[in-house]
């Protein structure tokens, strides 16, 4: 359930806004191993940060990433995700992972595409969460 404490309040603005986003690698190359993982979860938190937002929760696989981001009203998704998707980029491809050169080329890391769910509350992102697993692991 819901706590008054779990809302954030600006001067005229009272919310509780998360976002589950999924970036994927560029062609789902199986690039993220857990060191990629464990570099990328801080560079996303601090941008995160520089946004107002808090990454809450992070976990992937080894070709896609998943977010739980809380953040302001005045943060526009998109600008959110452009940011975390180009500097996490550039910041992995400066680090020169062998795993990640050796499976992509040229200067791509993410997919241009994302996936975003919004959801009012950590319930319904929680409900949301264990049906998508359900539907994935099949009859």
């Amino acid at each position: 359930m819901v706590d008054a404490n779990d809302f954030n309040t600006g001067r005229h603005v009272v919310f509780i806004l998360h976002a589950h986003l999924v970036f994927t690698t560029k062609y789902r190359r199986g690039a993220l191993t857990d060191r990629v993982r464990e570099f990328l979860h801080p560079a996303m938190a601090k941008i995160c940060t520089d946004f107002g937002a808090e990454l809450e929760a992070f976990d992937g696989e080894d070709d896609h990433v998943h977010l739980l981001v809380s953040y302001p009203p005045k943060v526009a998704l998109s600008m959110l995700v452009n940011s975390l998707k180009g500097a996490t980029s550039r910041l992995v491809r400066k680090e020169k992972f062998p795993e990640i050169t050796a499976r992509l080329w040229g200067d791509h890391f993410w997919s241009p595409s994302y996936w975003g769910f919004h959801a009012q509350t950590l319930e319904i992102f929680d409900g949301a969460l264990c049906r998508l697993r359900a539907a994935d692991s099949g009859p």
